[in-house]
């Protein structure tokens, strides 16, 4: 079984790779899950993950001068590909060559995580959130961000990609019923999870450490594994997924 997920916002600051990392971890506990930074441009998931001084990255991969095994590293119960900041790397790689990361990734996992690009202002930006079979929709809790996180709902069905849910992040107190309901029609997709805000998630990218491993016990990560619960795991075939990733239509331009 394998299913690829992308991890997606529309727009910045909302705490997307904190997510994809917590939604991994606590997945982690039942499947096996690899997480991609595929937000190219502005990585920053290796920071996260401990991964600062990591010698091959995806951007090696899309240059095309490393296997992608080459760029996968064993950390916190799950496989992780972090991605490079050179900008000098972003412009020279080959964006189109995700598909085929992504369809190598697939025939060896369960849950495959794509942590996509928060704005879609480019094809690259759009390419992972095409490349998966669903989208978790990562959003702060106001109608601006509705009107944000709808960009990605839009070009993920557009492409055949369906939205898993979406996740509240940055929760003070609890989301108020009218923002909710409007998510789940806009979405037409289940609330997974509302996190609250909370120091501890701040004092986990400080320590490199991703949430789940540096407070596995604070409400926060507690939310975090919540969400994981309700987002169901599809049972995809490798040879479909990869398929699908060679397959997919090219994104125009946003």
């Amino acid at each position: 079984m394998v299913e690829a997920v992308a991890v997606a916002s529309g727009k910045g600051g909302t705490g997307k790779t904190t997510t994809t990392l917590a939604l991994g971890m606590a997945l982690a506990e039942e499947y096996d899950v690899t997480v991609v930074d595929a937000d190219t441009g502005m990585a920053n998931l290796l920071f996260h993950a401990g991964l600062r001084d990591a010698d091959t990255t995806l951007h090696d991969v899309l240059l095309g001068t490393a296997p992608v095994d080459a760029a996968t590293y064993d950390r916190f119960g799950m496989r992780v590909v972090p991605c490079g900041t050179s900008l000098a790397a972003f412009e020279a790689a080959d964006p189109t060559r995700l598909r085929e990361t992504v369809a190598t990734l697939a025939r060896d996992t369960d849950v495959l995580l794509l942590d996509s690009p928060a704005t879609l202002g480019s094809k690259s930006a759009v390419l992972p959130v095409v490349l998966a079979d669903r989208a978790v929709v990562v959003l702060e809790p106001t109608i601006p961000a509705l009107s944000d996180g709808l960009k990605v709902g839009e070009y993920a069905t557009a492409y055949g990609t369906d939205v898993a849910g979406v996740l509240f992040t940055k929760v003070d107190g609890a989301v108020n019923d009218e923002i909710t309901k409007r998510a789940e029609r806009y979405f037409d997709a289940p609330i997974l999870g509302e996190i609250p805000e909370s120091s501890v998630v701040d004092q986990a990218v400080d320590q490199a450490t991703p949430l789940l491993a540096h407070a596995p016990d604070s409400t926060v990560a507690n939310a975090y594994r919540t969400a994981a619960q309700r987002l169901t795991v599809e049972d995809g075939d490798a040879a479909t997924i990869a398929q699908h990733a060679q397959s997919a239509i090219q994104p125009r331009r946003p």
